[in-house]
Parts: C-alpha cells; sequence; structure tokens
C-alpha cells in the first residue's frame, strides 16, 4: 500500500507539472493513464467511486 500510494503521489505531481507546462502529450497522456490506473488500486478508489456516483445522481436529478 506504501508503495502505491508514493507511486500514486509521485504521478500526481508529475502530472501538474505536466499539464501546467502546457504540454499535453503522448508522454503526460501516458502519465495520466498510469496516475489513474494505481489511483484506482489505492485506497482511495471506493470513496471515489461514492462521490463520482452521487454526483451522477445528483446531476440527473436536476430537472429542466
Amino acid at each position: 500500500m506504501a508503495i502505491s500510494l508514493s507511486v500514486v503521489l509521485l504521478l500526481a505531481i508529475i502530472l501538474v507539472v505536466m499539464i501546467r507546462g502546457g504540454s499535453l502529450k503522448a508522454g503526460p497522456a501516458i502519465v495520466a493513464a498510469l496516475f489513474g490506473f494505481f489511483l484506482a488500486s489505492s485506497g482511495m478508489a471506493p470513496s471515489i467511486n461514492n462521490f463520482l456516483n452521487s454526483l451522477a445522481d445528483s446531476i440527473n436529478a436536476i430537472r429542466f
């Protein structure tokens, strides 16, 4: 768990630096994909999933 969490943090920092640098090319896209992969295997995955599900439910409940 500690290794995957540190990899997630490292990839998050790299991703932020690459996005702020304005160069979103193949390299940053690979880093973003790896960030998502490692984030999904971390302990935060259920919380993120619950948040996204509740956000989708809230958007679905809005009537125009």
